[in-house]
């Protein structure tokens, strides 16, 4: 596993961009849990791409900066497993991994495991996250999740 404090990797990538990626992916994971706007600015493509469990999204670092900012949500720790990193080429990559978010939602505290995996590109000399996704963990076809309640 690998968690918010540095040296408590189990698994190492393959080499050096690997190992940069990786803790590129870790400094990203801080500055969300810090809130620390002007770091995720600094990792963030313009745009970028987000896909999760609410859909799909391109979105610019202003509106990430203002996604960051709003209320009902503190992520207090995450653990990332099963890395793998995979460079495309000198100027793109992949990561993908397991996380675990210890997470206070609307006041109450829930815990989230989700698959993951993050496109890099370095744009300028710098990488950049141009595309994130998140996948809850569970039944492929769903059938581990409640029916939504229907509207009057």
């Amino acid at each position: 596993m690998i968690n918010a404090s540095p040296g408590e990797d189990d698994q190492m990538p393959e080499g050096p961009i690997e190992q940069q990626l990786l803790d590129l992916e870790k400094q990203y994971w801080t500055a969300i849990k810090d809130r620390n706007v002007q770091n995720a600015m600094r990792l963030t493509d313009d745009p970028c791409i987000i896909v999760g469990a609410s859909g799909v999204a391109r979105i610019s670092q202003e509106t990430f900066g203002k996604m960051m900012q709003a209320g009902g949500w503190t992520l207090h720790e995450f653990t990332l497993s099963d890395v793998q990193v995979r460079l495309v080429c000198d100027d793109a990559a992949v990561i993908a991994y397991k996380v675990k978010e210890m997470l206070t939602v609307d006041g109450k505290p829930i815990t989230v495991e989700a698959s993951d995996s993050s496109t890099w590109v370095r744009r300028d000399g710098q990488w950049v996250c141009s595309m994130h996704t998140e996948a809850l963990v569970g039944d492929p076809f769903g059938r581990d999740k409640q029916p939504m309640p229907k509207r009057p």
